[in-house]
């Protein structure tokens, strides 16, 4: 069985160092040298051939992220690995799935590409955008779920008369598998967008009166969904409302939309790292998930059991 040997992308360290700790191995020497101009040379400063080799680096922005694990897996492929892994927590780019309006690009499916054309020979991610993103690649895809460590916090906190929330449409399934967990009601926010980060509209379809909601979602990047959605909820008679969300992009004004909002708190996981701190918000960590997954793929055993519901 080939060597396993685990590199970081240079944003992804912090999540890296928690999941080779819990993997039971030190990070890989790797160097990433870098011009005036900004371009980027990654050099792995120990022999990788004939290893299988993980390649940690979430992709948000700026693209320099993506551009650096591209870099990398070519590096990796030239250097003669066995096989490159790439665990990519936060897949970036993967809010434009498909063509929704006229002359747009599909930029999950470009990625898609690049990663094959780079050489990578498996994904592994957790709560991609769009279930289906997967079908994009001609490679195997192990798509994580983020549940494993959001419903073991919710169950700590033997809340009565839980109800789950998607804050739009596109997330009902995703807070169906919640809420069918738990044995739960659910209810959907119905928003209608103006333009991007921009709500026209907005209603709640079901009965929050007196229940302690849970917004479920993959992605907060302004916050403005799930303020909102709070807001009317909580207009509805519900007792409480807090939301849990994988990737904390928290972009522009989010952090100060939270602190200013009627959620309780927003619970997060460390795909993204933090720019901000707020009391509102709490932090639970993917490395201990993505260790296990690693040790399980190595041994060609089943991570089927890493999904809780």
């Amino acid at each position: 069985m080939s060597a396993v040997k685990i590199f970081s992308g240079t944003n992804s360290r912090y999540l890296a160092e928690k999941i080779a700790a819990a993997y039971g191995k030190p990070l890989g020497e790797l160097t990433v040298q870098r011009f005036n101009d900004g371009e980027m040379s990654p050099i792995f400063d120990e022999s990788v051939r004939g290893c299988e080799i993980f390649l940690i680096q979430s992709t948000f922005p700026p693209a320099d992220n993506l551009m650096e694990l591209l870099l990398m897996i070519d590096a990796a492929k030239r250097a003669s690995a066995a096989s490159i892994v790439i665990v990519v927590p936060y897949f970036g780019y993967a809010r434009q799935d498909r063509k929704d309006k006229p002359r747009v690009a599909i930029a999950a499916k470009l990625v898609a590409n690049l990663f094959s054309a780079a050489g990578a020979s498996r994904l592994m991610t957790c709560d991609l955008h769009a279930g289906q993103i997967q079908g994009f690649f001609d490679f195997p895809v192990d798509h994580l779920d983020g549940s494993a460590i959001f419903i073991p916090y919710i169950e700590q906190q033997n809340l009565e008369n839980l109800v789950f929330a998607a804050p739009d449409v596109g997330g009902v399934g995703r807070a169906r598998s919640y809420a069918k967990y738990f044995r739960a009601d659910m209810v959907v926010c119905d928003k209608h967008r103006k333009r991007a980060n921009e709500i026209a509209s907005m209603q709640v379809i079901g009965n929050v009166e007196s229940a302690n909601v849970v917004l479920v979602d993959d992605i907060i990047d302004t916050g403005g969904t799930l303020c909102r959605a709070a807001e009317i909820i909580m207009e509805k008679g519900a007792k409480s409302v807090q939301a849990i969300c994988t990737h904390p992009l928290l972009s522009g004004k989010a952090v100060e939309n939270i602190e200013n909002s009627v959620l309780t708190r927003l619970v997060v996981s460390d795909t993204i790292p933090l720019k901000t701190q707020s009391e509102k918000i709490h932090q639970l960590s993917v490395g201990e998930l993505f260790a296990t997954a690693i040790r399980r793929i190595h041994q060609h055993e089943s991570i089927s059991s890493l999904f809780i519901h």
